[in-house]
């Protein structure tokens, strides 16, 4: 990545990463919409979800919310040598799925990510931070899908 794209990242998740778990619950909130299929995919001790709104009212789901969180948040800190980061994406790519997440999946949730920003950032949320932020999201879905490549 070039200057000043690495800056409108930091600058932007700066203003996220102080409500996590209220930005995150508005990404898989519109992952849910757009994609309902991936509810089921979230079962924790044999439960199935009835809604999205169950699902991310359970305290297991909200600490997988701060997970993702963490990991956006590793990628920003990162940003300028994310290959310092592939070995963990990879890792979790296949732990994605070994849980049946397709990688086309990714995709919407790239789209999600956006909408999460767009909704927190209103404004600043500027066609240069939208396009920095789908650059930076497309290397991390490159290196965990990496996770699909190897068994």
């Amino acid at each position: 990545m070039e200057r000043p794209e690495p800056e409108l990242i930091r600058q932007s998740w700066r203003a996220v990463s102080r409500s996590p778990l209220e930005h995150g619950t508005v990404l898989f909130a519109r992952l849910f919409a757009l994609e309902p299929d991936l509810l089921p995919l979230f079962q924790y001790n044999c439960r199935q979800f009835s809604s999205p709104e169950d699902c991310l009212s359970s305290p297991e789901f909200l600490d997988h919310i701060r997970k993702v969180m963490l990991v956006i948040d590793a990628a920003v800190t990162n940003v300028e040598d994310l290959s310092s980061l592939e070995e963990y994406l990879a890792s979790l790519g296949r732990k994605h799925r070994a849980v049946g997440v397709k990688l086309s999946s990714f995709s919407t949730v790239g789209e999600s990510l956006l909408y999460m920003l767009e909704k927190c950032l209103g404004p600043a949320f500027t066609p240069a931070t939208r396009a920095a932020w789908s650059q930076l999201y497309g290397a991390v879905v490159q290196a965990m899908s990496r996770g699909w490549d190897s068994e």
